[in-house]
């Protein structure tokens, strides 16, 4: 059984940082592309940061974080983190963590396609104050 559960949010000043991990069950790298959600009130969610399997490769980065946001996986620990620099107020959202057995179907959902992915976590609160 897979299970996703995300944890690391909080309440954060403008310029700080924040590490969102995700633990992991059922999700290996040689199998599972694994991605970084986000969802601010009255918004759609958006896909932050994706990483394909390993057979894949493919990583993604939502432009409005390029160069503030790290995606990485422990793969001995079954954790991903979402290590997030220079936080600004338009990052607060509830932060989900995703996972898919299908690498292509899972950068498709992160950019915006249509793509319904297999497994969510219940998501992390991120709040970020000027």
């Amino acid at each position: 059984e897979v299970q996703l559960v995300e944890s690391g949010g909080g309440l954060v000043q403008a310029g700080g940082s924040l590490r969102l991990s995700c633990t992991t069950s059922g999700v290996t790298s040689e199998d599972f592309a694994i991605a970084w959600f986000r969802q601010a009130p009255g918004k759609r969610r958006e896909g932050v940061s994706c990483v394909g399997s390993n057979r894949d490769g493919r990583i993604y980065y939502e432009d409005s974080v390029k160069g503030r946001f790290t995606i990485s996986r422990d793969i001995p620990e079954n954790t991903i983190f979402l290590e997030m620099n220079n936080l600004k107020p338009e990052d607060t959202a509830v932060y989900y963590c995703a996972a898919d057995r299908s690498s292509g179907g899972l950068m498709n959902a992160c950019q915006g396609g249509s793509y319904g992915l297999d497994y969510w976590g219940k998501g992390t609160q991120v709040t970020v104050v000027r």
